[in-house]
């Protein structure tokens, strides 16, 4: 189990998971309904340290006051940064957590040594946009109900995402997401939908494109939200984009979904070498 750390922030303090290793630190920021438990994996693949926050809204910083939003999330990441050492690290943002990776690295560029994007952190295309709201509208509704600890692990263990990934891990990851039994899963259903809207159209974002970014990995999904293919970027988008941005290292990840591409020994291996090429080119290229 990580230890934790308590970080000052605007209207009080951010819950940050905090594994222990060697070397330089990793700041890891997790999706739009999860938590800091996102990470067991990736962190025992790894033998740096790793700091995860519980973004506003959600986990053990649910009680946070709003506004919520890509700016006020990277904000809270960079006070996580600074808590820590405020060194320049590499940041690997999960889902939604990439484009709050992509607005920290922008605005507070001191603080980012390098990104890895895991099946986040690019624009949705409009035809895009309609299928990723379609996919979240059923996880807002758990958002929404009550459950026993026991049926709320069931929800999960029933999920498509983890038919065969089943794992202590995934049970803790549930378990820590309902604090209360019976009681409602820990992300405010509010500030999900909050931030939802701002990924998809709001402005810090869409300026952060514009802006230098660090050496930056694409680690990619074939299969979405529910083990479905064709994951939450089709290829051709995920091509459309590696042409764009040709410093973009694109890095399809086999035999994972969106969820298990974090929550599977398979993705965290993905993502543990990922943060190791960056973690020596930037060496090499500071």
């Amino acid at each position: 189990m990580p230890d934790s750390l308590d970080v000052p922030v605007a209207g009080g303090t951010l819950r940050v998971a905090a594994w222990s290793g060697t070397g330089a630190p990793v700041l890891a920021i997790h999706g739009i309904t999860s938590s800091s438990r996102s990470w067991p994996f990736v962190a025992d693949a790894l033998d740096n340290p790793v700091f995860a926050p519980d973004l506003r809204g959600r986990g053990r910083s649910n009680a946070l006051p709003g506004p919520a939003g890509m700016a006020q999330h990277a904000e809270d990441c960079a006070a996580v940064a600074e808590a820590v050492g405020g060194a320049p690290m590499v940041v690997v943002g999960h889902s939604m957590g990439g484009f709050v990776a992509t607005v920290l690295a922008a605005r507070r560029p001191e603080l980012v040594r390098a990104l890895v994007l895991v099946d986040g952190g690019l624009p949705f295309p409009q035809a895009d946009q309609e299928a990723t709201l379609a996919g979240l509208a059923p996880i807002k509704q758990r958002l929404r109900a009550t459950y026993t600890r026991e049926e709320y692990r069931g929800w999960f263990r029933s999920h498509p995402a983890f038919g065969r990934d089943w794992t202590p891990e995934a049970e803790e990851y549930a378990d820590y997401d309902l604090p209360d039994t019976p009681g409602r899963p820990s992300a405010v259903p509010e500030v999900v939908e909050e931030d939802q809207l701002d990924m998809v159209a709001g402005s810090a974002y869409t300026e952060a494109l514009d802006k230098p970014m660090p050496p930056r990995i694409l680690l990619h999904a074939s299969r979405g939200f529910a083990d479905d293919p064709p994951g939450l970027y089709p290829q051709a988008t995920v091509d459309a984009y590696a042409a764009r941005w040709p410093d973009l290292d694109v890095r399809h990840v086999p035999d994972v979904n969106h969820y298990t591409i974090v929550l599977s020994s398979r993705g965290a291996d993905a993502v543990a070498q990922a943060v190791r090429d960056l973690g020596l080119r930037s060496e090499s290229n500071p």
